[in-house]
């Protein structure tokens, strides 16, 4: 109702023209897209195109942790001893894990179930 009174009022007025009102374009530009992009997980993670589960990620786009646990792991050294028998506990304390043996008597790298940290054994000859 006073949308339509304005535009009585201005088409009456002889002081106003619409041909001197400015002109105003709106551009609405969306940086969403329709066509949610799969990124892939550590696990290996990837759902079809036609997935309805898709849909979650329309508006907002997937959140993917790109520093993988494995990755993190295998920049630490393996930690080389010379016993045949290592245990580890993953740092001990409360963000530990419970306390593993690992048996070192084949050659190569040996790592925790839990944690994955590797030990080695150091070969000595006689």
């Amino acid at each position: 109702m006073a949308g339509k009174q304005i535009c009585n009022l201005l088409n009456n007025s002889n002081k106003i023209t619409t041909n001197k009102l400015p002109v105003i374009n709106y551009f609405y530009r969306s940086y969403a897209s329709w066509e949610p992009r799969d990124i892939e997980t550590h696990t290996g993670q990837k759902f079809e195109p036609d997935d309805k589960r898709l849909v979650r990620f329309i508006d907002r786009p997937k959140e993917v942790n790109k520093q993988w646990a494995i990755n993190l792991i295998n920049e630490v050294p393996p930690q080389q001893t010379e016993d045949r028998i290592v245990c580890c506990n993953g740092g001990g304390g409360p963000l530990g894990h419970p306390k593993v043996y690992i048996n070192l008597d084949r050659p190569g790298n040996h790592a925790c179930g839990y944690c994955g940290l590797r030990f080695t054994k150091e070969d000595h000859h006689h």
